[in-house]
């Protein structure tokens, strides 16, 4: 029997509800270890991850048999689940997202840009960071949809 093989790295980028800087550093690893074990439910093996106040870097594995908007759906509404209970109960994830897929000759710098999460966000802010990602990217994006 033929096998179908397939390793694909992506970027999910998304952000909290309106940006809110609800997560704190006291909850981030419990955030992001649940995180990374409901993306290991689906068959996504995580990388790279970090959770800041506002938003969150994913790098992980694009599961042979989810589509992309499947995988950030599922994590987006078990981590917001579990969420309401750990940091608020009116916890949200914005509803859309950014998923940019990485080569895996680029997998170490994307890794080292998203350890460096905290010291980055001294200099610019999360809206900024995704608009250049967008245009890095070649994405067309209207500003008034981005956001929520």
């Amino acid at each position: 029997m033929p096998q179908s093989l397939a390793k694909v790295y992506l970027h999910v980028v998304f952000s909290t509800k309106n940006r809110n800087p609800v997560i704190s550093e006291e909850i981030r690893p419990n955030a992001q270890a649940y995180f990374v074990k409901v993306g290991a439910g689906l068959g996504s093996f995580t990388e790279e991850i970090f959770i800041m106040p506002d938003h969150i870097h994913w790098l992980c594995t694009l599961p042979r048999t989810i589509s992309i908007a499947d995988l950030v759906k599922n994590v987006k509404i078990s981590s917001s689940i579990k969420y309401k209970e750990i940091i608020h109960r009116d916890f949200e994830w914005q509803k859309g997202y950014g998923a940019f897929s990485v080569s895996q000759s680029k997998l170490e710098t994307v890794k080292k840009y998203i350890q460096n999460q905290q010291k980055h966000h001294q200099k610019i802010d999360f809206q900024t960071e995704y608009r250049r990602f967008l245009e890095e990217y070649r994405i067309e994006f209207e500003e008034k949809y981005v956001w929520d």
